[in-house]
């Protein structure tokens, strides 16, 4: 294939779950993105299983988390989890925001695929980045692929492409953090003998040990961490952690033989290991270290990285899709946006500010959970310690949302409560019969939420009605009399019942402007507005 030049609106650099999310919310507003890929096929590597806080609302607000399974209700807030290995019990919480959902990242990737694919998005899949150059007005990528190389031109371009990214290295953009080389955790799949399983429960009775429990617990001991799941198939998927145990060597495969002499150490007697009963390749991994980074900046100039290109860091805890998602979620309508020409001053800088702060604090808990699991008598009576604070409420509730993403609140200008957090999926009643929050976003547009019926709220939004959806709904007992919602599901404004029409009409005007832009600006889909009470 000779030289040539493509144009795009957006190029996104990587295929996994946050890029595929950005091509999934860029094709939503009508944009071209191009997914540039450099594996041809998906990876079967064992990875993420599954899904953990914020994003697993947000997922259902676009109409993809009845997409993993038989499920058309909202989703559930789970009622116990772990944090460093401890139980965090969270029956009693007046608002638990620990929703999960069990996936493995190949069917993560597979329903984004399906997603993007049905938007009209490429994807192109043996297309390697080799460099790029950029200008005041756009991004000239160099590719390469099996047949030759070409260049795509596009108004922006965005490293989604991993720990190690290419896009990050080329714009220049400092990776601090730290390495350690005292850690070694090793995963697969493998079958147990019959005599260890206990019929009816999940767990294992393992001889010289005891019970151990499934599923979302850690069996800390002297020697490490080991954890199990149960598969339907009848395979298990095993997880060690071992603190200073010299690995078998980094560039030799992990074999079954390797695994069960990792589950001896840890659990301190031996447990046999068959090999996995479906058919495949080799699910077992190895990984020798940990290294918690983050980028110094997410954007350097029409450059932007989401996900692992902008932020490495431990996976105690399920946080890293939850925050890489979160990151495609975020910058996707900024980029609409601007493209559309109605973004603000400022707006894409706002994803740098909203979505590092995160990073910090994702990178505080997982660090801080790590100490908690490792071994020795001082961790233990940290433990204890920590375990003893978990009895109050106030501190689960602040440990829950810390795992979940919820206790960051993005900047805005307004004083309520719910203004810079993610929306609460309230139960509504529409002109359309029975709706939920969720529902009212699928569209992947701002949605002003009218739950009193005022009519200074249409007249103060009049302008904006090109790109933000009115919805004027009932609810039993509305936390505001009013919500404006972004794209990815976070308050900006909400007016508190009983407050003044003119102030509370003034500071709409003020959010809508700072928000989406000036009145009657740029261009946009079709807005709506829908009624009832």
């Amino acid at each position: 294939m000779a030289d040539e030049t493509e144009t795009a609106d957006v190029v996104i650099v990587g295929a996994g779950p946050v890029g595929l999310l950005l091509a999934c919310e860029l094709g939503m507003t009508g944009l071209r993105p191009v997914v540039l890929e450099r594996l041809p096929d998906p990876s079967s590597e064992i990875k993420a299983n599954g899904l953990v806080g914020q994003v697993v609302r947000f997922l259902d607000q676009r109409g993809l988390y009845e997409r993993f399974g038989d499920v058309t209700d909202a989703p559930r807030p789970v009622p116990g989890y772990l944090f460093g290995a401890i139980p965090l019990y969270l029956g009693a919480l007046e608002s638990n925001p620990m929703t999960v959902l069990l996936a493995t990242q190949q069917r993560i990737e597979e329903v984004l695929r399906e997603r993007a694919r049905a938007l009209g998005v490429q994807i192109r899949r043996g297309h390697e980045l080799t460099g790029f150059q950029q200008d005041a007005y756009r991004v000239t990528a160099q590719v390469e692929h099996p047949d030759g190389t070409y260049e795509l031109r596009a108004r922006y371009l965005v490293g989604c492409d991993g720990g190690k990214s290419t896009v990050r290295k080329r714009a220049g953009i400092d990776f601090a953090g730290e390495t350690g080389c005292d850690l070694v955790s090793r995963a697969g799949l493998a079958t147990l003998p019959a005599s260890v399983l206990v019929p009816g429960t999940g767990e294992l009775d393992v001889p010289g040990h005891g019970r151990i429990s499934p599923v979302f617990t850690f069996t800390r001991t002297p020697h490490g961490i080991f954890a199990f799941e149960a598969l339907p198939d009848g395979n298990h998927r095993l997880l060690t952690l071992e603190w200073s145990a010299p690995p078998e060597g980094d560039d030799a495969p992990l074999t079954l033989d390797d695994m069960r002499e990792s589950v001896g150490r840890v659990l301190g007697i031996d447990v046999p290991l068959g090999p996995p009963t479906a058919p495949g390749p080799s699910t077992l991994r190895r990984l020798v270290g940990r290294s918690t980074r983050l980028a110094e900046r997410y954007r350097s100039g029409r450059v932007f990285l989401a996900g692992d290109a902008a932020h490495v860091h431990s996976a105690v805890g399920g946080p890293g899709l939850n925050l890489g998602l979160q990151d495609a979620a975020n910058l996707g309508w900024k980029l609409a946006a601007q493209i559309h020409g109605w973004a603000p001053p400022g707006l894409l800088d706002s994803y740098h500010t909203e979505r590092h702060a995160a990073g910090r604090r994702v990178f505080m808990h997982t660090q801080a959970q790590t100490a908690l699991m490792a071994p020795g008598p001082e961790v233990t009576a940290l433990r204890e310690l920590f375990g003893e604070l978990l009895n109050s409420t106030d501190n689960i509730q602040r440990v829950a949302d810390l795992l979940a993403g919820d206790d960051l609140r993005y900047e805005t200008t307004s004083a309520h409560p719910l203004a810079g957090h993610f929306a609460p999926d309230l139960a509504l009643e529409t002109g359309g019969g029975p709706a939920r929050v969720a529902e009212l976003m699928r569209a992947a547009r701002p949605v002003l939420l009218d739950l009193t019926g005022e009519p200074y709220l249409a007249q103060a939004a009049a302008d904006w009605k090109d790109r933000v959806d009115l919805v004027a709904a009932g609810c039993p007992r509305p936390p505001a009399a009013a919500l404006l919602i972004r794209p990815d599901g976070y308050v900006v404004w909400a007016a508190a019942p009983g407050e003044p029409a003119d102030r509370a009409a003034d500071g709409l005007r003020d959010a809508l402007a700072g928000w989406f832009g000036g009145s009657g600006s740029g261009a946009a889909p079709a807005g709506r507005t829908r009624q009832g009470h």
